[in-house]
């Protein structure tokens, strides 16, 4: 099971990401984008992901994801519960959202650094 304390903790590491209090919720934003939110109870976990492939990973785990609510289904959002998910899942999601709002060459970096592979379409 993964807490809103375990994502805070990788989420406060990634590089140009910020944490923010809005109207009582947690987000994570690089500049003004925000990448990364809670519910106000701490039970779901909002993330950047691509608008065309969210149907698909709502379907494949419906006990796992869901789809944002009717206002947010203009931006490449979705959301999960963080009960459902394992530490590795987490940290999967985490980073993808993170990935898809910040330079390539920042993830290149972070990756390099951390000792992961940069995928060969990465390096071009």
């Amino acid at each position: 099971m993964t807490t809103v304390d375990d994502v805070r903790d990788l989420a406060k590491t990634l590089p140009l990401s910020a944490e923010v209090f809005v109207r009582g919720r947690i987000k994570f934003r690089v500049g003004r984008v925000v990448w990364l939110a809670f519910s106000h109870d701490g039970t779901e976990m909002g993330f950047a992901f691509p608008k065309e492939w969210r149907q698909a990973l709502v379907d494949s785990e419906p006990e796992k994801f869901v789809l944002p609510g009717s206002c947010d289904l203009k931006y490449n959002w979705a959301e999960a519960r963080l009960g459902a998910l394992d530490p590795d899942e987490m940290r999967d999601l985490v980073l993808e959202a993170w990935s898809m709002v910040v330079p390539k060459y920042v993830v290149e970096d972070y990756l390099r650094n951390q000792g992961a592979p940069v995928a060969a379409e990465q390096r071009v």
